[in-house]
């Protein structure tokens, strides 16, 4: 009796080793989800797999940084070109400014030089207009220098002011709260020289007519439209114990006073056997003219004609 061979399709396959571990089995087995690994087997199947996302910004980076260098490398190359250029109008640019500062300078010189002629001719026609009293009147005009008895006065800043100026107005005087002088202190100190019975005035050197001007452009003082720096020397010429005394007792005398005691601005005033004052630089008159002396006949002319 034959033996027949046993039945494999009815036989069942042997059970894994892992088959109590179905569920670790599972995620081994499918680490990637079915989605996810269907959408990349389609686009390696078209052709259009995406590059890594890291190779990508590696890329992306280089391509950066090669636009930056060549950025950088253009704009070298125009600086190197536009350099002479540069230099050329620069170079040009001062020649202009030295040459225009030398027109100046001329300019000035002839401004200077004329300036000084009609000074001169006007104190000559001053002499001449004044008659027996062309000197006198050459004297009281500052038209020419003079010298004599009188005094010096310094009025200097306080000591360590803030330079920079500023502050509000005093509260009952009128002017900065700063210990600096300011033009119209100088001002009155003039004014009270001139009332105490001074014939002449310098300031800093720079000699005061009847035409003087004493103004303020931002912290400096001007005189006749030149800067003054502090100290401030005035000079005055007349009768030197009466002048100080005279000064010291009027109202801009103590006004001064007032600035000494209130905002340390130093004063001294010193009586001099002689003090010299140098001439006014200029002296300017456009509408004034020297008017006749009236006749005897002219009196009489016009005595006639009211009565």
């Amino acid at each position: 009796m034959s033996q027949q061979p046993p039945d494999r399709s009815t036989a069942s396959p042997p059970a894994r080793p892992d088959a109590s571990m179905s569920l670790l089995t599972n995620v081994m087995d499918h680490s990637l989800d079915d989605g996810y690994a269907e959408a990349t087997a389609k686009r390696k199947a078209d052709g259009s797999a995406a590059m890594p996302r890291t190779l990508k910004a590696k890329l992306g980076l280089a391509a950066g940084l090669v636009l930056a260098a060549l950025v950088v490398t253009l704009g070298a190359a125009e600086a190197r070109v536009s350099a002479p250029v540069l230099a050329k109008e620069r170079e040009e640019l001062i020649e202009r400014i030295d040459t225009e500062t030398s027109a100046a300078d001329k300019l000035e010189s002839q401004v200077d030089k004329a300036r000084d002629d009609v000074g001169e001719r006007q104190r000559k026609a001053l002499e001449k207009h004044g008659g027996d009293q062309g000197q006198l009147v050459a004297l009281l005009s500052g038209a020419t220098a003079v010298k004599g008895p009188g005094v010096k006065l310094v009025v200097d800043d306080a000591k360590d002011t803030d330079q920079g100026g500023g502050g509000g107005p005093r509260e009952t005087s009128g002017f900065t709260d700063t210990g600096r002088v300011r033009d119209r202190d100088m001002q009155r100190v003039v004014n009270g020289l001139w009332q105490s019975g001074a014939e002449a005035i310098s300031i800093n050197g720079q000699r005061l007519t009847a035409l003087s001007a004493i103004r303020a452009a931002g912290d400096a003082i001007l005189v006749d439209n030149k800067p003054l720096v502090p100290p401030y020397t005035v000079l005055a010429v007349g009768d030197g114990k009466r002048l100080s005394t005279a000064f010291e007792d009027s109202a801009d005398g103590q006004y001064l006073k007032a600035l000494k005691d209130t905002f340390d601005i130093r004063t001294s005033m010193s009586v001099q056997d002689e003090v010299r004052l140098p001439a006014a630089p200029s002296l300017i008159v456009r509408t004034a003219e020297p008017k006749a002396a009236d006749t005897g006949s002219g009196a009489a002319d016009t005595g006639k004609g009211t009565s």
